[in-house]
């Protein structure tokens, strides 16, 4: 089963879906491959599956993909408005000897 968890990951933008133990991003790339794979569905295949209507799977892929792009974007620009910064420590090393 899945949860949402919370909105909006330090590590980026998106919705956080968790399970015990795991946690993974739906973010704006998975939109973009999601969308992607729908078009070619919808539009590209043209084979016929029993039961099943590939044109009617690749439209479905392809709203939820626009829909976790929407989303993902909205939290990138509330990210931006808050002001946060990402701070990233630098290390340099010098040699002892030279």
């Amino acid at each position: 089963m899945y949860v949402i968890a919370r909105i909006g990951h330090p590590s980026g933008s998106g919705l956080t879906w968790t399970r015990p133990g795991h946690h993974t991003i739906m973010g704006i790339g998975t939109s973009i491959f999601l969308i992607a794979v729908g078009a070619v569905l919808r539009f590209a295949v043209t084979a016929t599956v029993s039961g099943i209507a590939l044109a009617t799977v690749g439209t479905i892929l392809i709203i939820v993909g626009v829909i976790g792009l929407v989303v993902s974007l909205v939290f990138l620009m509330q990210a931006g408005r808050r002001g946060t910064v990402a701070t990233r420590e630098r290390v340099t090393e010098r040699d002892p000897y030279a």
